[in-house]
């Protein structure tokens, strides 16, 4: 008599029977990973896959599995392995493993992965610097994602044969439009040209900040320039700016840390009149163009799309801010000045705030200017439109927090940054009472960081009114060479502020970080909060030692609770 196997067998080819064992021999991990798919589909053909083959087969009909779909289904089971043992999750769109530590090991894997991954749209695979010098093997198997349309690279330590590696690719991804080399010193010295005559007209902006290029890479970039003008080049080098005449439908120009000069200022201006398209003008980090601002400022009537202008931690003069005032209300449809980090700044904000279209403007970070009360009064005309509010190392907001709460619109402001402003605990209860009516509550980002001068009313009061439904973000970490208890244990009063923020993790649905750095927990804090997010996606930052209590040295620095 037959055995159940040989007669269920009867009537198919070798192939056939050769799948079936493949199949049968499947992990567990395996069946685990498709056990939704596998039984969505049962319920859509009523039955179990075995069950409708025995009735088929008692009716006559053979049935021939299909081998693409096996092999399709197994390739997509290896991707979320892959994925999920760094810590990611699986989406054939889009492959972010930043910050994954990824070995040349790794970079073979996912070579081999990329046939499951036809519909990648995007892959992030920067910061990771132990895959330079390996590119190649990654590369060489993009003919399986011709769709790419972004490449994150940034601090991989490529070298030169990684670039030329990449150049040889770029015919097999004709749709890329974002390309990302940030922070690869290997780059710079004339490796870029790998890539230059091969990148495609699809392309809109490179990135190439801190890749120490030289004379010869600026000249190298000049002929991108030119030769596909729609590309938004991001460089770190001031002399290719005689280059921008050839981009005049150039959206995006970033100079960020570029070394520029006063010199460079005036040839970027000369240039204004070919770049009538640019909405995002980025200057920042350029210290050396310090007392030269005003030969750029005529010219910024020219663009007249100009919607983003960034001047932070340029070391900018009275004279250049003056300069720049004058400017400003030729810019009508600017939204987003940032003019941080300029200690300067704080004597001119009453003559900025006049000069700026306030009913649109809605990003105006104001941290590390020096202001004053002066600037706090002036700062509320704009405050009910801007979306992020940023005025940390301003002592002078402390104890005249309410000055600016006042001023707030309801459901507008998204960010609110109050790092190192000597807040009191006058001024967390009047934030409290703030959240109470609702005013923030399209509030995603809360930073409280490093005032320490408040006490447990303010901690408490603020954080059991409620009213931060879509807070994703509080920091209530204190000062560096700072540590205190968190008074759990220590005094007798029940209203101590850790229980308080644990009994609000229910009002803080869309809560995904939270920091607590120089805060000293005992065994017993670490019990409860481990209790309270054990259902929670929340990150949770502390402090190491000598910090930390001695009941969680040896434990993580950071946690993350995920169902």
């Amino acid at each position: 008599m037959e055995s159940s196997d040989v007669q269920r067998g009867r009537g198919r080819s070798p192939f056939d029977l050769i799948m079936n064992q493949i199949r049968r021999k499947r992990t567990t991990s395996d069946r685990k990973s498709t056990s939704g798919r596998f039984l969505s589909r049962q319920a859509e053909s009523g039955g179990l896959p075995e069950d409708r083959e025995m009735e088929e087969e008692r009716e006559g009909v053979g049935v021939v599995p299909d081998p693409a779909e096996s092999v399709c289904d197994m390739g997509w089971g290896r991707v979320c392995v892959f994925v999920k043992r760094l810590g990611k999750r699986a989406d054939s769109r889009t492959l972010s493993l930043a910050h994954c530590d990824l070995t040349a090991t790794d970079v073979l894997e996912l070579a081999t992965l990329l046939p499951s991954l036809s519909l990648l749209e995007e892959m992030d695979l920067s910061w990771n610097e132990l895959i330079g010098g390996c590119l190649r093997s990654l590369t060489s198997h993009f003919q399986n994602v011709g769709g790419l349309r972004t490449l994150r690279l940034s601090c991989c330590r490529l070298t030169a044969d990684d670039i030329t590696a990449l150049g040889e690719a770029l015919k097999c991804v004709p749709v890329l439009e974002v390309l990302d080399l940030s922070w690869n010193a290997g780059i710079g010295g004339s490796a870029l040209q790998g890539i230059v005559g091969k990148l495609h007209p699809t392309l809109r902006e490179i990135y190439l900040v801190a890749c120490q290029l030289t004379e010869t890479d600026a000249t190298i970039l000049g002929s991108v320039s030119k030769t596909e003008p729609g590309t938004g080049v991001v460089w770190g080098l001031g002399g290719l700016v005689p280059s921008l005449s050839h981009t005049p439908s150039l959206t995006t120009l970033r100079l960020h840390d570029c070394g520029l000069t006063t010199h460079s200022l005036g040839l970027l201006g000369g240039s204004f009149h070919c770049l009538r398209s640019l909405c995002q003008l980025d200057l920042s980090c350029n210290k050396g163009v310090a007392g030269g601002l005003s030969l750029l400022s005529p010219h910024l009537a020219l663009l007249s799309h100009l919607g983003g202008l960034d001047l932070h931690l340029c070391c900018l003069t009275h004279t250049d801010l003056q300069a720049l005032i004058q400017a400003l209300p030729s810019l009508t449809e600017l939204t987003e000045l940032d003019l941080s980090s300029n200690k300067e700044v704080g004597g001119v904000v009453s003559d900025l705030v006049s000069a700026l279209p306030l009913s649109q403007m809605k990003l105006l970070p104001l941290n590390g200017c020096s202001l004053n009360q002066e600037s706090l009064c002036a700062l509320t005309l704009a405050m009910p439109y801007l979306r992020c509010i940023d005025v940390s190392w301003s002592k002078v907001v402390g104890g005249r927090l309410t000055l600016l709460l006042e001023a707030l619109q309801p459901s507008v402001t998204q960010e609110l940054r109050l790092s190192s402003c000597d807040l009191t605990t006058d001024d967390l209860l009047h934030l409290a009472v703030v959240c109470k009516r609702g005013v923030l509550s399209s509030l995603r980002v809360l930073d409280l960081s490093y005032n320490g001068g408040v006490g447990e009313e303010g901690w408490c009061g603020l954080l059991g009114e409620g009213g931060l439904g879509s807070l994703e973000e509080l920091d209530l970490s204190l000062r560096p060479l700072t540590s205190k208890p968190s008074l759990l244990t220590s005094n007798p009063s029940p209203l101590t502020w850790l229980p308080t923020l644990l009994s609000a993790f229910p009002r803080l649905p869309a809560l995904t970080r939270l920091s607590l750095q120089r805060w000293t927990l005992t065994a017993q804090e670490w019990e409860q909060v481990n209790h309270a997010l054990r259902k929670r996606k929340v990150l949770l930052e502390l402090d190491p030692a000598p910090f930390a209590s001695s009941a969680n040295q040896e434990g993580p620095e950071e946690e993350r609770y995920e169902e």
